[in-house]
């Protein structure tokens, strides 16, 4: 276990962090309090005070990592793709394959009862952050000539809520289960689903 001595400027709040992520993915948010991040991170019970307010304020920042990363990698899904409406697809592929990888942020970020984002503007505005990502990808579709403007606003929810949704059931298990009731890997049916995104916008123009 390291000490508290071995930890210095903001490496003890990332260590808290990290902490406070490896106790959500092995044993879930319940298990979240800062006595036992503390404990895990191998420094006193006082010291997450240090940084942190209170329980809500650690989520939030920990909120606050996972959208951030996830704007990241949906800019790179979107700089990467030959076109827009491809890189509405990839967008779609990179926010399921974020919550595959990382689940931890992925369950914390979409409790704002948890996180209170209310009242962490720090994560209130990463999450706008990433959301806008989205929005601007979906701005270069109309930019393209391949979306009415008018649409705009519904594709780039039909969008997030496809890949939320897919995301979501594949960490809850149920894709698992509706894949081998269709002898079909999880990961096909997401790419079914996802893989119409460019079909969407066609009926959409």
């Amino acid at each position: 276990m390291v000490t508290r001595t071995s930890y210095h400027h903001g490496a003890l709040r990332d260590a808290l962090l990290a902490a406070s992520l490896r106790l959500i993915e092995t044993e879930g948010i319940a298990a979240v309090s800062l006595r036992r991040v503390a404990r895990e991170a191998g420094v006193s019970s006082g010291a997450p005070y240090h940084h942190f307010a209170d329980r809500a304020a650690l989520l939030a920042d920990l909120a606050t990592q996972g959208f951030r990363l996830l704007a990241g990698q949906l800019t790179a899904a979107r700089t990467a793709a030959d076109s827009p409406t491809a890189a509405l697809t990839a967008m779609g592929h990179s926010y399921v394959r974020f919550a595959r990888e990382q689940p931890g942020y992925f369950r914390l970020m979409f409790r704002p009862e948890l996180s209170q984002p209310e009242k962490h503007p720090d994560t209130r505005a990463a999450g706008e952050a990433a959301f806008e990502v989205l929005a601007d990808a979906v701005g270069d579709c109309v930019a393209a000539g391949e979306l009415e403007p008018s649409r705009a606003q519904s594709v780039t929810l039909t969008v997030w809520a496809l890949g939320h949704g897919m995301a979501s059931l594949w960490l809850d298990g149920q894709l698992d289960k509706r894949g081998a009731l269709l002898g079909t890997p999880a990961s096909a049916l997401v790419d079914s689903v996802l893989d119409n995104l460019g079909g969407l916008l066609a009926r959409e123009t």
